[in-house]
């Protein structure tokens, strides 16, 4: 058995980061050992230790469009959520100054509860899990666990609940994760590969009627959510050729400063998709081929993602069959500078490769490429594709305390297919020490994280952070 890492920065933890190989005793009892090292109850702990959270925003910015950034920051301005949702960088930078359970996994990088949502499979079901991957690197699974949880306690704070409520939350969240990995033990390893949260079953946990209408309504609105619906709303006829409407700052073309340029830019995104289809399985080259480029726009997206280069692309078959990709720049992960670098030369395909770990199914057009100009990595998906996404920030409680459940199996079913659940679930074990923890941690990461957000804002009113409207 290996040892960690001494200073904890991208050792594999205990059992060459539990594979999932050998006797299932034996991978729950290295979990187990791994208490040794870092109790349960120490993953609670949040010290106080001095940093300045604006320095670490402002390095996450490096390398944006520039013109992008005050986007970026207005949107973090609304709120301590939203705020939340830009910083990874700064709570990668905390994790990785705290105790961990040296039990790893392949992480999601970024799981706070605005990034699970809705989605299909290749067979058209509409599923529910993880559906941002931009951070993804192998990691400690508390990693992810205490993100998330700290997500939840942020948003029942953001909603204007007290701490018991918050708790509850936190408690739920884990309690569902808890049960989750222990069921997966001893299961049939293709079965765990394969298993799928549908939108059928998030349904279920419903408790209320409103919550299951608000839930049902959200659903079949994923439903309808495809290229062919978004055309509609998303292009217009310009001299006689369909184009993606501009709406800006969020959504333009390439501001080309003459002919010559523009021409320079089609002739990159040509060998750009070029070199993409070349990372897609034969099968869907062939259905790529039959689609041709129309157009493609700059779209900003997200909060955490805003001035990183975000494009959409829109193909036509037949000339009535649309097809919109998303194009994506793939940065280093935050997580990188406090765990082992990737072991992928493109960004974009380390991505790619995460989230098909990650996720039950994956888009089938998903890929990745490089620009030829620019040397940016990229990852490309469907922009619509049954994609949908709850609104947490209008949730009751109990709609939040039933979400906090189906986040914590949904994270589960991916750790149990980029992990070991044997390892995972000798290390959380059954008494309820490990939600303890979780409950502590989220609380003071809310306080912390209102803390961090009081000082951007207050950097934003002195001038300091250069914020814009939409």
């Amino acid at each position: 058995m290996n040892e960690r890492a001494p200073d904890g920065k991208g050792g594999q933890g205990v059992a060459d980061a539990f594979l999932g190989r050998g006797p299932i005793e034996r991978r729950r009892q290295a979990g187990r050992d791994a208490r040794a090292h870092t109790p349960r109850k120490a993953l609670g702990d949040l010290p106080p230790f001095d940093r300045d959270p604006l320095p670490i925003l402002a390095a996450s910015n490096a390398g944006r469009v520039a013109s992008l950034i005050p986007i970026r920051h207005g949107r973090m301005l609304q709120s301590p959520f939203a705020f939340y949702r830009g910083a990874a960088a700064l709570m990668a930078h905390d994790l990785a100054a705290l105790p961990h359970s040296g039990v790893h996994v392949q992480l999601c990088g970024d799981a706070h509860l605005a990034n699970f949502g809705l989605f299909a499979s290749p067979e058209r079901r509409v599923l529910f899990g993880i559906n941002d991957f931009d951070e993804t690197l192998p990691g400690p699974f508390d990693w992810d666990l205490r993100r998330l949880a700290a997500s939840f306690a942020i948003a029942a704070r953001h909603r204007g609940h007290g701490a018991p409520r918050q708790r509850q939350a936190v408690a739920t969240l884990c309690a569902a994760f808890r049960e989750a990995i222990r069921d997966a033990v001893g299961g049939d390893t293709l079965d765990q590969w394969y298993r799928e949260i549908t939108a059928d079953e998030v349904l279920g946990l419903a408790r209320t009627r409103r919550e299951r209408a608000m839930d049902q309504a959200t659903v079949e609105k994923a439903r309808r959510s495809t290229s062919r619906a978004f055309l509609r709303k998303a292009t217009e006829r310009v001299d006689g050729q369909l184009r993606i409407r501009e709406e800006p700052p969020t959504t333009y073309h390439y501001p080309a400063a003459g002919a010559e340029e523009l021409a320079g830019f089609h002739g990159t995104v040509c060998q750009f998709f070029a070199d993409y289809r070349e990372t897609l399985p034969d099968d869907r080259r062939v259905l790529f081929d039959r689609y041709r480029l129309v157009d493609i726009a700059v779209r900003v997206v997200g909060v955490g993602s805003v001035g990183t280069r975000c494009y959409i692309a829109l193909f036509m078959a037949d000339g009535e069959s649309p097809l919109f990709l998303q194009v994506k720049e793939a940065r280093p992960s935050v997580l990188e500078p406090h765990l082992r670098p990737s072991a992928f030369d493109n960004h974009g395909e380390r991505v790619v490769c995460g989230q098909r770990l990650l996720q039950s199914a994956s888009d089938i057009f998903l890929g990745w490429s490089r620009s030829v100009a620019s040397g940016f990595d990229f990852y490309v998906r469907q922009l619509r594709d049954m994609k949908g996404a709850f609104d947490v920030e209008d949730f009751t409680f109990e709609e939040l305390d039933t979400y906090a459940r189906a986040c914590g199996i949904a994270l589960a079913c991916s750790m149990t297919k980029a992990g070991d659940a044997a390892a995972i679930a000798g290390y959380v074990g059954k008494s309820d020490a490990l939600d303890e923890a979780m409950q502590r941690f989220a609380l003071a990461y809310a306080d912390r994280n209102e803390a961090d957000f009081a000082a951007f804002e207050a950097a934003a009113r002195a001038g300091l952070i250069e914020t814009a409207d939409e």
